[in-house]
């Protein structure tokens, strides 16, 4: 199993403001899914709990509104359309993590999430997203495992060598 994404994580919590968190995620674009983290450990509200995941930079900006009843896509902009979810679990768990299928490059940017009650909307982290550019299958397997580059590498000169036996130029 090769693994494309690199996540770096960086929690800092804050009594008093509640938007807590910082990280960046990386993910190279052609990537099967990406997660965006967040733990929720706070109050959840009684009536008509929600998360929204949104980019500010954005119009319209929600990226995926969660209901206690699922997903609602009803205000979310068309970019992300049948692309993002989140554990039906979310309020039991706190786990507001948000799934991306098929990361794009104008999926970079910076996400929010925010736990609201239809009323009072509270932000609890930003979270940067960097999707690059698409890795080739080769550039995977050499990052993966340094001894398969070795064996790769070894197979490649060895065929050279039976090329160069044959006259056959290899450039």
């Amino acid at each position: 199993f090769f693994r494309a994404v690199l996540i770096t994580f960086c929690v800092c919590f804050s009594t008093v403001s509640h938007h807590s968190l910082a990280g960046i995620v990386e993910v190279h674009e052609g990537a099967e899914s990406v997660q965006l983290p967040y733990q929720y450990s706070g109050d959840i509200p009684e009536v008509n709990p929600s998360v929204l995941w949104t980019r500010n930079d954005l119009n319209p900006k929600i990226i995926h509104r969660q209901r206690e009843e699922g997903a609602d896509p009803s205000d979310q902009n068309q970019l992300y359309r049948k692309r993002t979810s989140m554990n039906p679990d979310f309020l039991d768990t706190g786990n507001f993590r948000l799934t991306l299928r098929k990361p794009q490059l104008s999926d970079s940017g910076n996400y929010t999430c925010t736990i609201s009650d239809g009323r009072v909307e509270l932000k609890l982290a930003q979270v940067q997203l960097e999707v690059k550019g698409e890795q080739s299958r080769l550039d995977l397997i050499f990052s993966a495992n340094s001894e398969i580059t070795g064996v790769v590498i070894f197979y490649l000169y060895i065929m050279n060598i039976q090329f160069t036996r044959l006259g056959v130029i290899v450039k």
